[in-house]
């Protein structure tokens, strides 16, 4: 049986966060690039980045950053409120939301899941939450570029 300790669950659980995310990167050789966090490599932390582009302008459709030479990651978009979200859901269905802050899924009526990518399920239940869900989207949306 294999070891995890709980902050190490917890930053990969944060980490996995980032993927699909506009993310920057700063070397130790002093290089920067910006991109969308395709995936990662653990223990070692090599990154693959989409849509990439350094500090220079220059643009990659996929680039690899070592895990040896990064100093620096930072995600530049903001994530979804996922609890603000299980309160709202919880307003059109009492009693029949719950959500698990470290995971950062919430689920209706043991059927219908939420995670920040979209709505799992099938059937009416999970057409209301699917509306519900892009309302709160794209209401968040708007407030980011307001804010």
């Amino acid at each position: 049986m294999s070891y995890v300790d709980t902050a190490a669950r917890r930053f990969s659980s944060e980490l996995s966060l980032f993927v699909d995310r506009w993310v920057s990167v700063r070397t130790t050789t002093g290089k920067e690039y910006e991109g969308v966090l395709l995936g990662y490599t653990l223990p070692e932390l090599s990154l693959m980045l989409g849509e990439a582009r350094d500090k220079e302008g220059r643009r990659y459709p996929r680039i690899v950053v070592s895990g040896r030479i990064i100093s620096e990651i930072v995600l530049l978009e903001e994530p979804l409120d996922m609890e603000e979200l299980a309160r709202r859901l919880e307003s059109y269905f009492p009693r029949m939301v719950k959500y698990y802050p470290e995971a950062r899924v919430i689920v209706i009526m043991d059927r219908v899941r939420v995670t920040e990518k979209g709505v799992e399920g099938g059937g009416p239940i999970a057409e209301r939450v699917q509306a519900i869900y892009e309302e709160f989207v794209r209401e968040w949306r708007e407030k980011r570029k307001k804010g």
